[in-house]
């Protein structure tokens, strides 16, 4: 049928290997690029997303005014943005970064939220009772009741930065896994576009494990859960 998806077009395994191990240091240098991106970008965004959500929880009005634009951001599509920031801040790795804080902080930001507003309201009374202050009640009563909120967060935020750095390197770059996408495609070279997408999911799952072991230092009490 002609409908079908010519056979050069799908790689068998062999041929994506060998173009996986034949453009190996190639994509090492471009895998380099894209993670100092990601790595960057999530970074700038749980930063924004910690102090987004703390002045949610403590300002009502805030809340009221920020949440449905948090939302709102969310319905453009990342794809859609891409182009402008790159006529904003150029070719470099700026805009990169900018559009993964963009793909990033919203979980963070919500899944701590969602753990503040969920914190036992006795609890906060018994810490102002005691003369606790916004401070004290933050780091011994807040922060250990949000950390699997915030660990969820991060891990689907962690999933995203590789992703966002990609698509941002579509639209324009010099260096990174997206532009080497870019130049294979043109070239019809589907063995190594097929390799370069395993190795953009193995470092997406590289950093959520990382996030995972993060999780369970911050969190040793999960280890013996059910012994």
């Amino acid at each position: 049928m002609s409908s079908l998806i010519p056979s050069y077009m799908l790689p068998g395994p062999i041929e994506v290997f060998n173009a996986l191990m034949g453009d190996f240091y190639l994509l090492l240098s471009h895998a380099r690029v894209t993670l100092t991106e990601a790595i960057l970008g999530l970074g700038i965004g749980l930063l924004i997303g910690f102090i987004t959500a703390l002045i949610m929880d403590y300002f009502d009005i805030f809340y009221k005014m920020t949440f449905p634009l948090l939302i709102i951001s969310q319905t453009i599509p990342t794809i859609a943005i891409a182009p402008l920031l790159v006529l904003w801040f150029g070719y470099d790795m700026s805009a990169k970064v900018v559009l993964i804080v963009i793909a990033t902080f919203f979980p963070i930001t919500i899944g701590l939220l969602d753990g503040f507003k969920s914190i036992d309201p006795d609890i906060l009374k018994l810490f102002k009772s005691m003369g606790a202050s916004r401070l004290q009640t933050l780091i011994y009563a807040k922060l250990p009741h949000v950390k699997p909120y915030f660990f969820a967060g991060l891990r689907i935020s962690a999933s995203y930065c590789i992703v966002g750095g990609v698509i941002a390197e579509w639209l324009g770059g010099f260096q990174g896994l997206g532009v080497y996408m870019t130049r294979v495609r043109k070239s019809y070279s589907f063995d190594k576009m097929f390799a370069s997408i395993i190795l953009i999911s193995l470092l997406s799952l590289i950093l959520i494990k990382l996030v995972d072991y993060i999780q369970k230092l911050s969190m040793p009490y999960l280890n013996n859960k059910g012994e």
